[in-house]
C-alpha cells in the first residue's frame, strides 16, 4: 500500500510538472516532433489496454453475479464448457470494454491477454452467443430479470440509509435497419423497430426491469406489472417507502386506488384533454401562485454571450415563442377509474409571442399532475419540481442506446433481443452498483459521469496481466490522473 501510495504522488507530480502553467520557454521546433518510430513484439508480456477490468471483475466477483445467474437462469441442458453466467458475463464485459456489437467477441476471444484478463481459456464465438441468445423463452427472460434485481439488492447494502425508492418508468424506440427482424413494428413516428419498456430507479440511476415491445404497442403496456415487482423488490432491501414518477401515458388510473392502499406514492402527468382545461380555466386568478424555480447558474458567472438564434428570428420575422411566466394551483380530482380524490397540480405558462417586432396576443397553455403526496411534505410546487426530475431518466435511455448500446437488437428474434436489452442494462448497472459501493467523496464522479467517461477514465488504462498463485495481478503501465480513483474503488469492493 505504502509502494502504492508513493507510485500515484511520483506520478501526479509529474504530471503537474509537465501541465505547469508556467512553463513557456522559446522553442525552436514544433512541440510535437518527427521522430522516427520502430515496433517490437515483446514474446513474454502480455498487457491489455482495459485495465479497469480487473475492478470489474473484482465487483462481479464481491456481488456473486455468477452464481445467481446460474441458479436463476437455467437455458443450457449441458455444459460444454459454458455455463449461462459465461455467456451473459461474456457479453457484458465485450460492452463495458468498448464493445459495439456480438461480432466484437470474436476479437475479444482471439486477445490471449484480454483472455488472462478475464481468467479465461476462451469465451463463446459471436455464433455461439447468437445463439444462446436465441435459446431463451419469456419465461427465462423474466428468471435473469429477477436475477437482475436479487444482484441489484446485493448493492444496495452499500447505500447509506433507507429512505424512498425513487422508480421511474418510460418507453423509447429501438431502431432498427433489418426488414426481417421479428415483431418489429413502424412506431408514430414512422421508425421501424421495437419499443422497450424501461423502469430504472432513480436513487442509482440503475436498470430495475426492461421489456421488449413492438414499436406499435402503447407506452405504458405492461408498465403497471413491472412497477409493483419492482416496487416489491426495493421494500424492504434498502428502501422503506417507494414513488413511482411517469408522464402522461403512464397515469395508469385503474390501479391509482390500489398503490395508494399499499402505502406507493406516486407523481403521473395528466392529459390535458378538455375537462381538466375547463377546470383550469374556471379557477379563480387568486388560487394560481406564481412558480418560482431555482436558479441554477453558479455566482460569479460570465456574462452570457449575445443570443444568436434570437437575432435571426427577430430579423427575418419568425413567429417567436418565450416563456414569460409560470403559476400554479392545486384541486382535488378524481379520476374516472379511481373511487378516491386525488392531488392535482396546475401548472399554468403564459407565453410571450413575438413576430418580428409585433406583439402578439399571449398564449396559456396547462401541465397537469396527478399526485398522492401528503400536502405537509410536498407543496404544489414541490410536485412540479418531483415531476420534472423525472426528466433525469432520458439521459440514462440515452446512454443505453448511444453508449452502452444495449438497445442494439443484433439478432432477427424477438425474444433474443429482448434478452440481450436485458445484458446490456446489466452492463450499466455495473457501474451504478459500483457508485454505491465507492468512498463517499467519488460517489458524485461515479453516479453522474456517462458511461463513455467511465470507460475512458477507469476501465481504458494500459496494463500488464501477471498470473501468482491464484491471483491475477493487473500491473497498471504507467500513470494518469484516474489512477488512484481506480485503486480506491477496488480497495472498496475487495
Amino acid at each position: 500500500m505504502k509502494q502504492i501510495t508513493a507510485v500515484q504522488r511520483e506520478g501526479q507530480a509529474a504530471i503537474a510538472a509537465r501541465l505547469d502553467p508556467t512553463w513557456y520557454p522559446e522553442k525552436d521546433c514544433p512541440m510535437l516532433s518527427g521522430e522516427s518510430v520502430h515496433f517490437e513484439v515483446s514474446g513474454r508480456d502480455n498487457a491489455v489496454v482495459w485495465g479497469g477490468l480487473g475492478l470489474v471483475r473484482q465487483l462481479v466477483k464481491r456481488l456473486g453475479i455468477a452464481k445467481t445467474l446460474d441458479t436463476r437462469v437455467e437455458v443450457l441442458k449441458r455444459h460444454f464448457p459454458y455455463h449461462e453466467s459465461d455467456h451473459i458475463l461474456s457479453m457484458i464485459y465485450n460492452l463495458v470494454s468498448g464493445g459495439c456489437t456480438l461480432e466484437d467477441l470474436d476479437h475479444r476471444r482471439r486477445d490471449v491477454a484480454y483472455l488472462d484478463a478475464l481468467g479465461a481459456r476462451r469465451v463463446p464465438d459471436p455464433t455461439t452467443a447468437g445463439d444462446f441468445l436465441r435459446r431463451f423463452d419469456e419465461e427465462q427472460i423474466v428468471a435473469l430479470l429477477e436475477a437482475n434485481l436479487e444482484i441489484g439488492k446485493g448493492a444496495w447494502k452499500w447505500k447509506r440509509g433507507k429512505g424512498a425508492a425513487t422508480i421511474d418508468v418510460d418507453g423509447t424506440i429501438a431502431e432498427v435497419g433489418g426488414d426481417c427482424r421479428e415483431g418489429a413494428d413502424l412506431a408514430y413516428n414512422g421508425k421501424w423497430g421495437y419499443g422497450p419498456l424501461l423502469v430504472t430507479l432513480a436513487n442509482s440511476s440503475e436498470v430495475l426491469w426492461a421489456e421488449n415491445r413492438s414499436a406499435s404497442r402503447p407506452s405504458h403496456e405492461g408498465s403497471a406489472a413491472a412497477l409493483e415487482r419492482c416496487a416489491e423488490a426495493c421494500l424492504g432491501r434498502g428502501f422503506d417507502s417507494v414513488l413511482f414518477r411517469g408522464d402522461t401515458d403512464f397515469t395508469s388510473s385503474a390501479y391509482l386506488d390500489g398503490w395508494d392502499q399499499k402505502g406507493y406514492r406516486f407523481v403521473f402527468g395528466m392529459m390535458a384533454h378538455a375537462k381538466a382545461k375547463n377546470l383550469a380555466n374556471s379557477l379563480d386568478e387568486g388560487v394560481f401562485k406564481p412558480l418560482e424555480r431555482p436558479n441554477r447558474e453558479p455566482a460569479g458567472r460570465r456574462s452570457r454571450p449575445r443570443n444568436q438564434r434570437q437575432m435571426v428570428i427577430s430579423t427575418k420575422g419568425y413567429l417567436n415563442l418565450e416563456l414569460e411566466e409560470e403559476h400554479v394551483a392545486e384541486i382535488e380530482y378524481q379520476p374516472t377509474k379511481c373511487r378516491q380524490k386525488y392531488r392535482l397540480v396546475i401548472l399554468r405558462k403564459t407565453i410571450k409571442v413575438t413576430q418580428g417586432q409585433h406583439l402578439l396576443e399571449p398564449q396559456i397553455r396547462y401541465l397537469f399532475y396527478l399526485s398522492n403526496l401528503p400536502t405537509r411534505t410536498h407543496s404544489a410546487a414541490a410536485i412540479v419540481a418531483e415531476s420534472n426530475q423525472r426528466c433525469d431518466q432520458e439521459n440514462l435511455i440515452a446512454q443505453l442506446k448511444n453508449q452502452v448500446q444495449a438497445l442494439r437488437m443484433p439478432t432477427k428474434s424477438f425474444l433474443a433481443n429482448w434478452a440481450y436489452l436485458v445484458i446490456g442494462c446489466m452492463a450499466w448497472n455495473l457501474k451504478a452498483w459500483l457508485a454505491l459501493a465507492v468512498p463517499k467523496k467519488l460517489r458524485p464522479y461515479f453516479a453522474r459521469c456517462d458511461f463513455h467517461t467511465f470507460y475512458r477514465d477507469i476501465i481504458l488504462l494500459p496494463a500488464q496481466i501477471l498470473r501468482s498463485g491464484r491471483k491475477t495481478i493487473f500491473r497498471l503501465l504507467g500513470f494518469k490522473h484516474t489512477v488512484p480513483w481506480l485503486l480506491e474503488a477496488h480497495y472498496a469492493v475487495s
